[in-house]
């Protein structure tokens, strides 16, 4: 990419590089990019901060998938600062409020910072959350018939590639949805078009949802977190188009087709 040239190699730090985002980050560095994680070359643990220094020597640049705990980000910053570091970009997400401490610990850290809000990503239908239920013909979410701009990661990669490797960048908020707002049952209509698959939906109450994810293993404050951003999406919240895709891009967002048409369901 045009983006990266004069960039050393190994020089841009990728955290959660075999997550969604992270490793489409990763590949679109090419060798700009030094892939983290726990079971990567080069390890990194949020539980492990023998880790942490290691993991950042040398590095300019972090994309940062953050832990689940904001303490352990807060740690995290200045040693990364100390070592180096002056540029970081945040996944962050649609709502966060501005005292977000995951936020804040980027933003207070000394160093350049952006934040990415991204909408819920349209691979959670295929890779992640969703997918299960999807293959199994059948999901039940409490998101009655509202609507939301689910958003490719592909795009969220490219944004913050951007980010990292250019100029221009410092002190944004990017709010990152999807071209149009589509309930749940559209887009099983739309996967079951691709596979011939019939996927059916039922909107569920959020506390049958929250039990069903703390069943499959999920820590309570992940089960609630999940359970009030689906209700959002029911209540109508979460209807409302951003624009950093094209902001930061200079394009539309790709389409729900577009994701059809490279996911796991072509």
């Amino acid at each position: 990419m045009s983006t990266l040239s004069g960039i050393n190699a190994s020089s841009i730090l990728v955290l959660g590089a075999t997550g969604k985002t992270g490793r489409r980050v990763t590949d679109l560095l090419g060798p700009a990019a030094r892939p983290a994680s726990r079971s990567a070359s080069t390890r990194f643990d949020w539980a492990v901060p023998d880790t942490w220094e290691p993991a950042v020597a040398g590095t300019t640049a972090i994309y940062v998938v953050p832990p689940e705990n904001p303490v352990l980000l807060a740690d995290f910053v200045p040693v990364a600062v100390k070592a180096g570091v002056t540029r970081l970009v945040l996944l962050s997400m649609r709502g966060a409020p501005n005292d977000d401490p995951f936020e804040s610990a980027i933003k207070e850290s000394g160093a350049e910072w952006t934040i990415l809000r991204p909408t819920w990503f349209m691979q959670n239908f295929d890779e992640d959350i969703f997918a299960p239920s999807v293959q199994q013909g059948a999901l039940a979410v409490p998101a009655g018939q509202g609507v939301h701009p689910f958003i490719d990661v592909v795009d969220i990669a490219e944004v913050a590639v951007v980010a990292l490797t250019r100029p221009g960048h410092h002190g944004q908020t990017y709010d990152l949805s999807g071209p149009e707002a589509v309930s749940f049952t559209e887009v099983l209509t739309r996967i079951t078009a691709v596979t011939g698959s019939p996927v059916s939906y039922a909107d569920i109450a959020p506390e049958e949802f929250a039990a069903a994810m703390r069943g499959l293993g999920y820590p309570d404050e992940i089960a609630d977190l999940v359970t009030m951003l689906l209700v959002r999406i029911r209540t109508g919240e979460e209807a409302h188009l951003s624009d950093g895709v094209q902001r930061v891009l200079g394009r539309e967002p790709r389409t729900f087709a577009d994701y059809l048409g490279s996911s796991k369901f072509a």
